[in-house]
This record gives structure tokens, sequence and C-alpha cells, in this order.
């Protein structure tokens, strides 16, 4: 919002009962510019080559409503989205959010030509102010035509239409001591969405995600990290399901030596088929030494196909990271590998990202 911000004392002649001289403090300050553009681009392991480039004014609607229209380009993935947000909507830090858009993507388990719309409030942390409880709630109508995985031995990738009507819903406590890169405490975030399908007769289940991140320093440089999550989706059958609706398991934010949603079941012709419940497990020894830093890891993950979760039958993948840590945020590199490996999977797998993996 700044371009410059100074701040200098005014000496005020006036002496406080202690000895000392009581100052004022003169603010000066510069607006930033209202327009800005940003870009990224990148490689991803099952997602391929992709660019994103996005445009805002952030005063466009003043006060404080800023207009964002971003596209992306890429081999498995293009689309184009447009947001209207309002900061300190009605009360302060509450955020206000009007969006849509369309993408289509064609990934190995599901290709898909999606529209969709929605409307959300928030309360979200910043790098500045890092709130203890952030939440969100909204409503998301999405249109899409997608062609996913065959659920059949016999069975061909069959292609279907839906019209899927949602509620997300987030909370968060946030202990921990750093958005980017925490060394102490501790995070817990719920997540659900009722949704039902819009077409026809209404059919109406329910999306559940649970996580917990922890921090704990063992001395000044090294910190051992942990993270577990669980979800289900509960109230329907997987072939009900949107296959870019459903569950799925591996990369680099999820289970690391196993390549983007490729842990899990796959049908006849290796394509990822998603589930309907997943259980997840990492954990992390972050030593650092001055601007670096070395992070041994093990993750543990289950996809399955029913709603409720299970320990049964974990894969488990292992590896190393390094880190460069920046004044905005460690650049990580993990290299990892599925244990047990299975005949189709990766020997290796590559992961490059800002920010810790969780």
């Amino acid at each position: 919002m700044f371009s410059t911000v100074a701040v200098e004392p005014i000496a005020t002649g006036i002496s406080a009962a202690d000895g000392s001289e009581i100052v004022d403090l003169e603010v000066t300050q510069r607006k930033g510019p209202w327009r800005s553009l940003s870009g990224s681009a990148g490689y991803g392991t099952g997602q391929g080559i992709k660019a994103e480039a996005s445009w805002t004014h952030r005063n466009l609607f003043p006060p404080e409503g800023s207009l964002t229209v971003t596209a992306i380009g890429g081999t498995l993935e293009q689309a184009a989205n447009v947001t209207f947000r309002r900061a300190n909507a009605g009360r302060r830090d509450r955020t206000f959010q009007i969006g849509g858009g369309f993408s289509r993507t064609n990934f190995d388990a599901y290709q898909a030509n999606t529209v969709n719309v929605g409307v959300n409030w928030s309360r979200q942390s910043t790098p500045l102010w890092q709130k203890r409880w952030t939440w969100s709630y909204g409503a998301e109508i999405i249109g899409t035509n997608e062609k996913g995985a065959a659920l059949t031995a016999d069975g061909d990738r069959p292609r279907r239409t839906y019209l899927i009507g949602a509620l997300p819903l987030q909370l968060q406590y946030d202990r921990s001591d750093d958005l980017l890169n925490p060394t102490k405490g501790y995070r817990l975030i719920a997540r659900a969405s009722p949704e039902s399908s819009l077409q026809g007769k209404l059919h109406a289940y329910g999306r559940l995600t649970g996580q917990a991140t922890g921090y704990y320093p063992i001395s000044n440089s090294l910190i051992l990290a942990g993270r577990a999550l669980v979800s289900s989706i509960s109230g329907a059958s997987l072939d009900d399901i949107a296959p870019s609706r459903r569950i799925y398991v591996g990369g680099g934010g999820s289970v690391r030596g196993f390549g983007y949603q490729q842990l899990g079941p796959k049908d006849a012709q290796n394509n990822p088929t998603g589930g309907l419940s997943s259980v997840e497990f990492a954990l992390e020894a972050r030593y650092r030494f001055g601007n670096f830093g070395i992070v041994p890891f093990i993750d543990a993950g289950r996809l399955g196909q029913g709603s409720t979760p299970s320990l049964s039958a974990m894969r488990y993948g292992a590896g190393i990271g390094g880190r460069y840590y920046t004044n905005f945020g460690p650049m990580r590199l993990d290299i990892a590998t599925p244990i047990n490996r299975q005949p189709g999977e990766s020997r290796v797998a590559l992961y490059i990202s800002i920010g810790q993996a969780f």
C-alpha cells in the first residue's frame, strides 16, 4: 500500500517525570502504485509447464475495493479468472470477495472443462499481523464436464457433466511464530464443505478435512516439525463425485516421494481414481546454519475409496531437502523416494517451492 514510510522524532522541550524528554513522532507516508503486474512460471511433475500472470488495481472501487484479472497458460492447465475483493468490508479485517472464471485441465487423474463462480467472506493473517483466529465462509457454483479414471477393470474412462453447489467453510487456530518459516507453536485447521448436485434430484454429501501441524525447537538451529491430516467425503459413492472433487494424495504438498496425485488406487490404464478418504503424516528435522539448511524427512499416507479413514496399508516416502533462507521466507528443494516402490512408480521425485512444506 505504501512506497515509502518514514518516522521522525520531533523535540517538544517537555520533560517526563523520570527526566527523559517527551517527543512527538512525525509519520510521513507516500502511497504505492494502485496498479500492479505479477507473474510466475515453472514446471511440476504431473502438472507440466505452467505460467501465470495477473493484473491488479487495488483501489478501483474506493475504498479498498480491488479488481484482479488472472490468466494461466500451460501444457496441462489453462485458466482465466476475475476477482473483486473489498478489504475491511463492514468491519475491520473482514474481507469480502466475489469471483469467477473457467479452466481446462488435463491431468492423469482427470480431464476437466470447468466454469465456476463464488462469493466469500474471510478474516486472514498477513505478514504484518499474524492472527490467532482466522476463518472463511462462502458459496460456490461449479459447472464442469469431466473425464475421470475407469472405475471398473474393463471400463473406459467415462465423460460426464456435473453441476455442483458448495458452501465451503474453514476455521484456523494459529499459535505458531511465523507464517512462512515457523520455529515453535502449532496450527489447527478444520474445513467443511456441504455440497450437492444441482442436476435433477438433489444429492447432498459432505467434504471434511482436519489438519494439525506442530513445531518444536530442539535447539536454536534444529526444529522438529510434524503434520497430521485426515479427510473424508461422506454421503455419496465415488462414482457420484466429480473426478476433480475427489480426494487425491501424493506430491510436494502431500506425501513426498510420489508424483502429483499418484499415491493410491489406479485404473487399468494406470490413471489415479481418487478416493473418498485419506490419512497423511509427515515428520521433518529442520537444521539451519546461517542462510542455509538441511531437512531430512519421512512422509506417510493412505488413500481409501471408502469414506472412513484408515491406517491400514499406509505408504511411505523418505528424503532430504535443502533450504535457502531469504528475508521473505525459505526457498525449498526436496528430493524423495517411495519406500517399497511399486511397478510404475518413479524412483525419485523432486520438489521446488517457496516456504516450508508445512
